[in-house]
This record gives structure tokens, sequence and C-alpha cells, in this order.
């Protein structure tokens, strides 16, 4: 019988069928970090329990982490305690942790793959809503709550509900100046932020086959903010190139043979999806957020919607999001003013996404009132973006270059906006409040997109920048 990936690493992983309806999932890797783990630590330790097995679950620290000053302790107390409390769990638990210390150290959806630890077939869980970013290894990957977390610890099982399966094919070739990051917020904007619930998303089609690795991530690390728990892309030859050597991949042999283990867990030919879309990739353009969900957006060359311009149901959510950014329906999105560009997050963090950001902005300047943060995703992606001098390009266009960690993504360290202030982001969410100011503004887009943003000090087309023939990752 023809069986999606979804359905093969979920048959392989699942342990019974529970009361519930719901499979008792194995989870063959489980990450943690500083934020969503102390209490669940607390609650094994409460009930006399132990981490079931502790070779299978790594940490790290990244969401509360300072990207400047990084002196212990921290300025801020409560992330003073949950790091502490991380270092205690971590030791006392016997489980892996790469701190400020360790050269591994960074954002969790970054160092996994990077280490070698996220591989096809597993089952990949962590407290934290982006984990599907795995799921570009061929990989179910899911985010968890942090009772959860501990039920992860305690018996390395989860009690979950099979999903529904949608299969994303995006056909033909991106175009000069479209990235990645415009393929998945087209997605979530055709298909909406709800349009995924209850399902994992498989993308293919030509241009998710010819991504490389930290494009396929970014596609699926959004797969959430389109309401789908699980994204992947069917591990081929890109996939295991990326795999081999990295510290915890299989070496050798062994390799070898898990290769041809992964390859088998790809999506048969003639696999039945629940629901199918297909999108011309060819027809993409750089995509910009206007509103409050990720869902809300238009290209750069478009007009942010009037609420007389969307269904009657929607129209509620477009008259509520004008009124916070302060935008006027039939505005254009181009030369919307900014005050901070941030390229950083578990989206846009990686080594070509800097590649990308720093081509743009190589030997010019941003505009005297933005302010530039650009954020590695792990110290690795940093020592190899220094090696290049890509952080001496992006000084000298007078961005600041800071460490490795979460950042301004979601404002639980230091990096925060002020009052009303607008940000063009390369991160994930631009709710109400989550870059730290209750009344800021987030504008989502691709790292070259914010470069542009940057130079021009107002949303900018990267087409009418980019250099010839770039196209790459975003």
């Amino acid at each position: 019988m023809s069986r999606t990936l979804l359905q093969k690493v979920w048959d392989a992983h699942g342990v019974r069928t529970l009361s519930t309806g719901q499979t008792q999932l194995f989870i063959g890797l489980h990450l943690v970090h500083e934020v969503t783990s102390p209490q669940a630590f607390a609650m094994l330790r409460d009930r006399g329990w132990q981490v079931q097995f502790p070779e299978r679950t790594f940490a790290t620290v990244d969401h509360i982490i300072p990207t400047l000053d990084q002196a212990r302790p921290f300025a801020d107390t409560l992330a003073e305690e949950m790091m502490s409390a991380l270092e205690r769990n971590a030791k006392e638990f016997g489980v892996p942790l790469w701190d400020l210390s360790s050269p591994r150290q960074g954002i969790v959806h970054v160092i996994g793959p990077e280490l070698g630890l996220t591989q096809p077939g597993l089952t990949i869980a962590c407290g934290d809503s982006h984990t599907s970013t795995h799921g570009a290894f061929g990989a179910v990957a899911f985010g968890i709550g942090t009772s959860q977390v501990r039920d992860v610890l305690a018996s390395q099982c989860l009690a979950i509900d099979r999903l529904k399966v949608r299969r994303i094919d995006v056909s033909g070739s991106l175009t000069r100046g479209v990235y990645a990051k415009d393929v998945i917020l087209e997605i979530i904007r055709r298909l909406g932020v709800k349009g995924g619930v209850g399902f994992a998303y498989e993308y293919g089609g030509a241009v998710l086959d010819g991504m490389t690795m930290d494009e396929r991530m970014t596609v699926c690390n959004m797969s959430i903010e389109g309401g789908a728990r699980v994204g992947y892309v069917n591990p081929d030859q890109t996939t295991f190139d990326y795999l081999e050597g990295r510290p915890f991949a299989p070496a050798g042999e062994t390799f070898g043979r898990a290769k041809t283990w992964w390859a088998s867990m790809a999506s048969d030919a003639d696999a039945e999806y629940d629901d199918r879309v297909e999108i011309d990739g060819a027809a993409l353009a750089p995509v910009v957020t206007w509103g409050t969900n990720p869902g809300q957006s238009v290209q750069v060359d478009e007009r942010i919607p009037a609420p007389g311009d969307v269904e009657t149901n929607d129209r509620p959510a477009v008259t509520e999001a004008l009124e916070f950014m302060g935008f006027e329906g039939g505005a254009p999105i181009a030369g919307t003013k900014i005050d901070v560009a941030f390229i950083g997050s578990c989206t846009n963090s990686r080594l070509t996404d800097l590649r990308e950001a720093a081509q743009v902005v190589a030997a010019q300047r941003i505009s005297p009132h933005v302010t530039g943060l650009v954020v590695p995703g792990s110290k690795a992606v940093a020592a190899a973006a220094e090696q290049e001098g890509l952080d001496e390009v992006f000084r000298s266009a007078g961005f600041e270059w800071r460490g490795a960690g979460c950042s301004m993504c979601l404002a639980m360290n230091p990096d925060k906006l002020e009052g009303r202030q607008v940000c063009a982001s390369s991160s994930n969410r631009n709710f109400k409040g989550r870059q730290g100011s209750p009344t800021g503004r987030t504008l989502l887009m691709s790292p070259a997109m914010v470069a542009a943003a940057a130079l021009a000090g107002e949303v900018a087309d990267v087409r009418e920048l980019a250099p010839a023939g770039s196209v790459g990752v975003g």
C-alpha cells in the first residue's frame, strides 16, 4: 500500500493506539531550551522521575540570551533564573547542554540541523512552535507545550492525533529577487493562517526540489504560521549531501545504510493525499506583511487591502489590523517608512541568509534614521560569516553585528522595539507586541528585502537593487 512520508514515520514510531483514538508516538529526538523546560524538569523532580532517554535529549540557550552584553549574571533577573535553572537541570538529569561557553550554542532550530541531530525519518519534538523547521529533512517535527515536554522527558512518548496530509507543489522556477521566505508567505497568504489546521504540509515541486537545505528550512519553519502542525520536504540527495560529515550524523558505511533507509521514507510516487495545491513559482514576487498575522500580506508592488476588498468574514480582522498598524487600505506597501531592520531568527539567520543580505548592502550605507541588527543563528554561523568577512560588510553598511540568539524575533531579551517603531524583519511573526513593544509594528519579509528596506529607509523592491542573477536564499 502506497504511503506518504508522514504515514511511514508515524507507523514506524507508533507505540499503540490509545482509547482516545490518539497515537502514543515515540519521539526520536527531543530538543529543549531555557524557556519552556524549567517547569517540565520541576514536575519530574516533584514526582521522583528521571529522564527516560537522556541520550535523545539535547539542550541549548537561545530565547532569553542577550546578543550584546552576555556577562553573567544577566541584568534581567528572570532571564538569569531561567538560564541557571537549565544549567542545574541539565547537570542533574544528564542532558547535554550547549550554553554560552560552547561553540555549539545557538537557536535550537539552527543547531539541530547543523550538528546533524536532525535526520530524515525521525519524530522530533521541542517546546517551541517553530520545530516544524526540522521537517525540511524529511522528519515529522512539531512544537509542544511544557506539560508535553515533561511527558517526553519522562517517557519519550506523546499522545497525539494523526494528521491529514496536504501536498503543496510549487512549480516552475523563482525569478530574480524572489526567495524561499516569499514562497512560504505566499502559501500562507493563499491558504490562510488557519488553512493548515489538522494537516501536515508536504512541500514539493520543481522549486522545492531545487532549493538548498537552508531554503527548505525557511519554508518548513513557517508551516505553523499557516496552521499546520507539521511541514516537511521529502529527503533527497540534497538532504544527504548536507548531512554527510556532520558531528551527529552516521559516518562511514553506516552513513550509506542510513541513506538507503532515509530514501525509503520519502512519500511513494503514487501516494494519496487528503488535499493538493499547486502554485506557479514563476509568478511569485517579493512579499511583505502589512497586518498583524503572517497571512496579512501583499506582494511588494501591490497595495494594502481595504476592508471592502476582502470577504465579509475577514473584514473585522482587516479593519483591526489597519487601525493598529496606522495604515490606510488602498495605500502601496512600498514606501512605508521603517525605523528598525532586523536580520535573524530561526527562520532566516543561517549563513546563506546572511550572504544574500550582505550582497544587497555591500559598499552602501543604511538610511541614517534606521537601526540595523544582524543576529546569526548560532556561534557556528557567526564564525563562518566572520571568516567570509560578512560581519565587516554589515558593520560598514551601518548594521550592528550581534551574538547568536533569538533576539528581536520575540524580544524575551534586551532586543526590543520602542513605542510605535516599524521594523522590517526576517522573522516569522508579526503579532501585536511580538517584538517587545505593545504598539510596535512588524513587517515580515526576506533577509534581502530587509536589507533593501534598510538602505532605502522604507519598504523597497529588492529586485531593483539585487545584483543580476541573484535568486538565492530567503
